[in-house]
């Protein structure tokens, strides 16, 4: 099985909240899980968290033929159910409720990509695709398909069809924050960190909070020798999310390649104490999709650094 990217599913709607801590074995940000759309009117649901359903298929899609009344209710809360057990990383229970609600309804366009995040989430990234695909051919005009298929290529390393999937995005909403982070792995994944920066950068800017593109755009920078300015800027991100492990494990790497030991010390403490992962250098390169560089000057620090470390 292939080692699954960090752009990967953030299971919602189109009202994305502001994200401050993500570990990176989480699901983060950049993969969409749609709601239900059962009752009359519109429910938004954002990410990570689970509200009643909402109404009908999804939002940019015509309503051909409506759910016979007697059989909404048992519909709507196995659509709800699944949705807890994926955001709560019960995959394999997911995948069998998302199969029941395709069963009573295999036009469900939000239960079809929901489905393809669960599938990608247990390691069939082609079934993911195939999913996706359904999605688009009955929903054409919403976003969250690509996104959600852009994820599952990238973990098949189909660089150029994530990245049109991206561009698909962009097109049609230039401000979509979790497309242009999405875009920004996927050019750090063919080595080009300059348009991986601009678009971490972008991504920020687009959605206020959006703690885990700071501290891409921050690496991105280590990785092109600008440190002054990665400094900075994982400082600025560890003072307004004290909790986050990734740019404390940056700021560690940085601080030691200019010489800070005792420093990088200290931030390596507190980002050990709050995820563990942060030693593997495999997950720093293939999950969290960091940059070679600041893995290497890790590597680096945890090779040199006393054994409490």
């Amino acid at each position: 099985m292939k080692v699954q990217p960090l752009s990967r599913p953030c299971m919602r709607s189109r009202n994305p909240s502001p994200q401050g801590s993500i570990p990176f074995g989480s699901w983060p940000d950049a993969l969409r899980l749609w709601p239900s759309r059962f009752l009359a009117g519109l429910v938004l649901f954002v990410c990570l968290l689970v509200l009643p359903a909402a109404p009908a298929r999804a939002a940019s899609t015509a309503d051909a033929s409506p759910r016979p009344a007697s059989g909404a209710p048992s519909l709507e809360r196995l659509f709800n159910q699944a949705l807890a057990s994926s955001r709560e990383g019960r995959f394999g229970e997911a995948l069998s409720l998302w199969n029941q609600v395709l069963e009573i309804d295999p036009q469900d366009a939000p239960a079809l990509s929901n489905r393809g995040n669960v599938r990608l989430a247990l390691g069939d990234p082609q079934g993911a695709i195939g999913d996706q695909d359904q999605a688009m051919a009955l929903d054409p005009f919403n976003p969250d398909p690509h996104l959600n298929r852009g994820t599952a290529e990238e973990s098949l390393g189909l660089w150029q069809e994530a990245a049109a999937d991206y561009a698909w995005i962009l097109e049609r909403d230039p401000q979509d924050s979790s497309a242009l982070y999405n875009l920004g792995n996927v050019q750090g994944s063919l080595g080009d960190w300059q348009a991986a920066r601009l678009s971490y950068q972008a991504a920020s800017e687009a959605r206020p909070g959006f703690a885990m593109a700071r501290s891409s755009a921050a690496l991105a920078a280590f990785q092109l020798g600008d440190l002054e300015v990665a400094e900075q800027e994982l400082r600025s991100v560890i003072r307004r999310y004290p909790l986050f492990a990734d740019p404390r494990a940056a700021l560690t790497a940085l601080l030691w390649s200019r010489g800070a030991r005792g420093e990088a010390e200290s931030h390596w403490s507190s980002a050990s104490g709050l995820d563990p992962r942060y030693r593997q250098s495999d997950g720093l390169l293939q999950i969290r999709r960091w940059p070679p560089r600041p893995v290497h000057a890790l590597e680096q620090f945890l090779a040199l650094a006393s054994p409490s470390a």
